[in-house]
């Protein structure tokens, strides 16, 4: 299994290191060709805005859109995906959601078919405002879902890959193998 991690900015070499970890060839991807032969990517953290712009200026946008493997947006990654951007997740993301930087926050999460809370760093943290029907929520901080899932999709407004935690990634990875298995 071949995992690329867009790698413009942000936190992409924390995913690459949680990938690793996990026994999977994880990859930084600049440009299009580089997704090619992937069975997954993940889109990390970071600004957003700055994100989108070199997604664009690279060709990445309409490369992501045309992508086939599952993906993974974690904060950044979370809002870029959503309906109002590449629109690969029925859902809509309010940026900053939780306040500026110096609200940035550490919490316990409770994930639906996990037993043991998982341990969120939320840092200038989104949250869903609005997810159509097939969107499945799979975490809520304070009523505000930081977890979601559809079909092929992963999101997260919080930042696992900065956590020794490898149940979010391990989910992902999931996915990838689901994916596969439909695929072939």
């Amino acid at each position: 299994m071949t995992i690329g991690v867009l790698a413009l900015q942000g936190a992409f070499r924390e995913h690459v290191a949680m990938l690793r970890r996990l026994g999977v060839e994880a990859v930084e991807v600049r440009l299009p060709p580089q997704l090619d032969g992937l069975d997954g990517l993940v889109i990390p953290g970071g600004e957003s805005t700055a994100m989108l712009r070199l997604m664009g200026l690279y060709g990445l946008d309409e490369a992501i859109r045309a992508f086939p493997a599952p993906l993974f947006g974690t904060c950044a990654g979370m809002i870029v995906l959503d309906r109002e951007r590449l629109g690969l997740i029925d859902l809509v993301v309010e940026r900053n959601a939780f306040g500026r930087q110096v609200a940035s926050f550490e919490a316990p999460i409770g994930i639906e078919g996990d037993d043991e809370p998982f341990p969120g760093v939320f840092i200038r943290a989104p949250w869903v405002a609005d997810a159509g029907p097939g969107v499945a929520i799979l975490a809520e901080i304070d009523g505000h879902p930081v977890l979601a899932r559809e079909g092929r999709v992963l999101v997260a407004s919080f930042h696992p890959e900065l956590t020794d935690d490898t149940r979010v990634h391990e989910r992902f990875l999931q996915i990838v193998r689901e994916e596969q298995g439909v695929r072939t």
